[in-house]
C-alpha cells in the first residue's frame, strides 16, 4: 500500500522532471520576471550541477559537510535592449505548502554565491594572479570580480492558496525595532490560485494549461466546463497529462502509448463524479428538509441516505 510519503515523492519527482524542460523552465521565468515577454530563450539555457556542499567556516576537523540538492538549476542569458544579462536561475517545486520556504531558498541562494566566490579564488590561484591588496589576499575574491545574480523561483503545484510565509520577517519573533536590522528574504512564488484567469495567457507553453488545471482541480464542475470550452485541452502532451494526473490525483483515463491526450475524454470520469456529487447533494437537501418538517426522523433519513446516523449528522450538520 502506497503511503502519503510515497505519493509526495512521486509528485516531487514528476514536477522536477517537468520543470527541467528548457521551454517550460524559460516560460516560468519569462512570466515571473518579464510579464510574459520572451526574453529568456530555451536554447540559451544551460543545466548546472544541482549539488551543494556546505562546509562550516572555521575549524572543520570534527565538522561534517552537508550536502543538499536543488530541484533544477540553469545558467541563463537574458537579452534586453541588446544587452546580455547572465543569470543563475533555480526552481524549487512544491506539491505541498512549505512553511519554511524563505529559509530553504535563502540557503540555496547563499550556497550559490559561496560557490562563485570560491570559484573566483580558485581561478586566480590557478592563473598565478598576485593579489593587489590584503582584502584580495584574505578572501581570494578580488575587488574587480563580480558575481552572477541568483534567482530562485518556487513553483507550487497545488490548488490551495499559499498560506505559508513568503518572507523571512514573517517567520521571526521580533518587534519592528529589531526587524529593521534584519535583512528580509522574500520568496519568488508562482501559485495557481494567485494567477488571474486573464494572466494565464502570459505563458507560452503548456504551463498555461497545467497551472490553470491545477487552479480549478478541486472544483470539478468548473474544471469540466473550462476544459470543454478551451480547445487547447483537446491535444495536451503526454508529459503534461501525466504530471497533472499525479499532482492533482485526478484519476484521468487515457490510452497508453499516445503522444498527446484529449483532456475532454480523459476527464469524463471527473464529470461523472461531479454529476454524482450533485445528485447526492440534492438527495441530502431533500432529506434534511423532511427531517426539519418533522416528516422523517433523523434515523429514517440516515437510513434512506445509506449512512449511519453519525455520518448523516456530519454530512448535513443536523443533530439528533
Amino acid at each position: 500500500m502506497r503511503t502519503e510519503s510515497d505519493k509526495m515523492s512521486e509528485k516531487d519527482a514528476i514536477t522536477k522532471e517537468y520543470m527541467q524542460d528548457n521551454e517550460i523552465f524559460a516560460d516560468a521565468f519569462n512570466y515571473y520576471l518579464y510579464n510574459g515577454e520572451q526574453v529568456i530563450k530555451p536554447e540559451q539555457l544551460r543545466p548546472l550541477d544541482t549539488t551543494q556542499i556546505v562546509l562550516p567556516y572555521g575549524s572543520v576537523e570534527q565538522s561534517v559537510p552537508e550536502q543538499r540538492y536543488r530541484d533544477v538549476l540553469k545558467m541563463a542569458t537574458a537579452m534586453t535592449d541588446d544587452h546580455a544579462a547572465y543569470l543563475l536561475l533555480g526552481i524549487e517545486d512544491q506539491s505541498e505548502i512549505h512553511n519554511a520556504m524563505p529559509v530553504k531558498n535563502m540557503f540555496y541562494d547563499a550556497g550559490q554565491y559561496v560557490k562563485q566566490v570560491k570559484s573566483a579564488a580558485k581561478s586566480h590561484k590557478a592563473a598565478g594572479d598576485k593579489p593587489e591588496t590584503s582584502a584580495d589576499f584574505l578572501s581570494g575574491f578580488y575587488k574587480t570580480d563580480k558575481l552572477l545574480p541568483v534567482i530562485t523561483l518556487t513553483m507550487y503545484f497545488g490548488a490551495d492558496e499559499w498560506t505559508a510565509p513568503r518572507d523571512l520577517h514573517s517567520m521571526l519573533e521580533a518587534d519592528e525595532n529589531i526587524l529593521k536590522f534584519v535583512d528580509n528574504y522574500r520568496i519568488h512564488l508562482i501559485a495557481p490560485a494567485d494567477i488571474a484567469d486573464e494572466d494565464f495567457a502570459k505563458f507560452h507553453t503548456e504551463l498555461n494549461l497545467a497551472l490553470k488545471y491545477v487552479k480549478y482541480s478541486k472544483n470539478k464542475n468548473k474544471l469540466s466546463d473550462m476544459i470543454q470550452e478551451d480547445t487547447a485541452y483537446r491535444k495536451v502532451s503526454r508529459k503534461t497529462a501525466d504530471m497533472l494526473n499525479i499532482v492533482t490525483n485526478s484519476g484521468l483515463h487515457y490510452a497508453e502509448g499516445k503522444e498527446s491526450v484529449d483532456m475532454c475524454e480523459a476527464i469524463e470520469g471527473i464529470r461523472n463524479d461531479a454529476r454524482e456529487e450533485g445528485r447526492e447533494e440534492g438527495i441530502l437537501k431533500t432529506l434534511v428538509d423532511l427531517v426539519k418538517d418533522g416528516i422523517l426522523t433523523l434515523a429514517d433519513a440516515a437510513k434512506r441516505a445509506n449512512m449511519s446516523v453519525s455520518e448523516f449528522e456530519i454530512k448535513t450538520g443536523l443533530k439528533a
